[in-house]
């Protein structure tokens, strides 16, 4: 969840892999990870097109791939992740 935004936990496991699979290609023609947004990638879950067309995406995509690191969703350690409370 982001907000008023809430994705299946899947879907954000695999928004992680695109984008840490972005971040590893080139570091000198890398976009800052800040800016990047993974709306151009071609597996890009389909709940989260909606969200491509938002000025702060690149935030919100950010936000939810933290929010996967370690799995700590599934642990409940994360505040943004919903299923917890």
């Amino acid at each position: 969840q982001d907000g008023d935004l809430k994705f299946p936990l899947e879907s954000v496991k695999k928004l992680k892999e695109l984008m840490d699979g972005n971040r590893h290609i080139n570091p000198r023609t890398m976009v800052p990870m800040a800016s990047y947004s993974p709306c151009q990638e071609k597996h890009l879950p389909e709940e989260f097109r909606p969200v491509c067309k938002r000025e702060d995406a690149p935030l919100i995509f950010r936000r939810l791939s933290l929010a996967a690191e370690d799995d700590l969703c599934e642990i409940c350690a994360n505040a943004a992740c919903a299923g917890c409370f």
